[in-house]
């Protein structure tokens, strides 16, 4: 038995983690990584625990597992180029040490998909882009601004 002082009205209850979080964009760290051997024990994988750091789902962890030392070259190039698509958006050229990566908030695009092993939904990382910096996009900025005017024609231009 433990003797605990504790009223539950004081704290919100824990969320239901068992439900993946809509498809969308969200802006998130990691918090966590390590190197874990595969299931089959031919190579590592590199497991990266992101945490949802603003929003409705604050607090939520999304995890990649990137399959850096594997027999199938695929999986090796996936990997690579998922881990340059996440140092590229938190801003690291060279990593030696993944703790490089953690704590840096980027804009994560997260979908949903279905688990061919069991059949559940789970959520996917599917972009990894540069925490936002309040500037629009280009494409953005281009529907504010005023439409150019056209030039005047030149008659003596033969094109």
């Amino acid at each position: 038995m433990a003797v605990l002082n504790f009223d539950a009205a004081s704290t919100e209850p824990l969320a239901d983690l068992s439900e993946p979080i809509p498809a969308g964009e969200y802006l998130a760290q990691i918090v966590e990584s390590e190197m874990k051997p595969t299931k089959a024990g031919t190579g590592e994988y590199l497991r990266l625990v992101w945490e949802i750091v603003k929003g409705q789902y604050k607090g939520r962890k999304l995890f990649d597992n990137l399959n850096v030392q594997n027999p199938n070259d695929e999986a090796v190039r996936i990997a690579k180029a998922t881990l340059s698509a996440i140092c590229r958006a938190v801003g690291v050229g060279k990593l030696t040490d993944s703790q490089q990566l953690h704590g840096k908030t980027v804009l994560l695009k997260v979908k949903i998909q279905t688990r061919k092993d069991t059949g559940d939904l789970e959520n996917r990382i599917r972009a990894y882009s540069p925490k936002p910096d309040g500037s629009l996009p280009p494409a953005a900025k281009a529907a504010e601004e005023p439409a150019a005017k056209p030039l005047p024609k030149d008659d003596s231009d033969p094109f």
